[in-house]
């Protein structure tokens, strides 16, 4: 549990932490969509540890900002998951994403293995590819991953693979004769993050950006489920009796409350934009610390199993909601 204690204790690494991040943050708002508050605090964090020796008296206070803050990130990002999203779409389109996302979920777990992805990066990939980016793998990996390298790995992967997939998939998209509820799904089915689909949806026309925005959140209506579900794969080994299936991370289970509250209390605008931004604040901080602790010799040695996984899935994600879409 964070206190103030525990803060005092640790300030050193906090406050350098906390001074990259929020430098991060608001940088990132006169730089590139593609280069955001999150990927920029990493960066920042992985040059600042690689090329500058910071004293052993501030590793503690790194180390707590990248494992408490990350955990604490999640719980202001989840007021903005709402499940009514979901009642947005028409039963064949729901289909389509839910079928999606399951079968990824699959995919990513056992291929993972298959391939022998180091630690846990090809999981936090494929993971935040089937969902929504970023976040979904700030809400997995506490529960998964004690690795940091693997973390960094895996939010480099996904925001590269979600620039490319910005520039390349309306080129493609536009030689096929789609509609506008098809183009919408093949965008907000496939891209990684909200705002690499609002990007490249509103980037074709202001019909095909909401048809993909509103398929894009039903996805990211799913990842509480979906965080059920991936554990229950990763840990299923462990599990004795239905009790165990239910021993999830404080985190997870007020996460999961805090979606289900937020579905059916209204809450007023200006409260969620509030919730969102120090979300997204925290979680930037804490991507600083991450890249603090990661190395440059490991991440080349990881990385390069990673972006091809992270390559491999997209792909994957692509051609199965084109079929699903054709199929349903």
């Amino acid at each position: 549990m964070i206190t103030s204690e525990k803060i005092f204790k640790e300030y050193k690494g906090v406050l350098l932490a906390t001074i990259i991040g929020l430098i991060a943050y608001f940088s990132s708002n006169f730089l590139p969509s593609s280069l955001n508050s999150i990927l920029l605090a990493l960066i920042i964090g992985m040059l600042m540890g690689n090329f500058i020796k910071i004293p052993d008296s501030f590793q503690s206070g790194i180390g707590f900002t990248s494992s408490k803050l990350l955990e604490f990130s999640i719980l202001f990002l989840a007021f903005s998951i709402n499940y009514t999203h979901i009642a947005n779409l028409g039963g064949k389109s729901f289909s389509v994403i839910a079928i999606m996302v399951i079968v990824m979920l699959l995919i990513t777990y056992y291929l993972a293995i298959k391939v022998k992805c180091p630690g846990s990066t090809g999981w936090l990939v494929g993971f935040g590819t089937a969902i929504c980016g970023s976040s979904a793998i700030a809400a997995l990996s506490p529960s998964i991953s004690k690795n940091k390298d693997d973390i960094a790995i895996s939010m480099a992967v996904v925001n590269l693979f979600g620039s490319v997939g910005m520039i390349a998939l309306p080129i493609i998209l536009q030689n096929f004769n789609l509609n506008t509820t098809q183009m919408g799904l093949m965008i907000g089915g496939t891209l990684h993050s909200v705002g690499n689909v609002a990007g490249t949806g509103y980037s074709i026309s202001n019909e095909v950006g909401e048809a993909a925005i509103t398929f894009k959140l039903a996805r990211v209506a799913l990842l509480s489920p979906a965080l059920i579900f991936f554990n229950y794969l990763v840990n299923k080994n462990k599990v004795k009796n239905v009790k165990d299936f239910f021993n999830l991370p404080w985190y997870l289970w007020s996460f999961i409350g805090v979606t289900i509250l937020s579905s059916f209390i209204d809450f007023p605008s200006f409260f969620l934009e509030i919730m969102e931004t120090l979300g997204k604040i925290i979680l930037t901080i804490a991507m600083a610390a991450i890249g603090l602790k990661v190395s440059f010799k490991k991440l080349y040695f990881s990385g390069k199993s990673g972006i091809i996984f992270g390559l491999v899935i997209f792909i994957v994600q692509i051609l199965l909601v084109a079929g699903l879409m054709l199929i349903i």
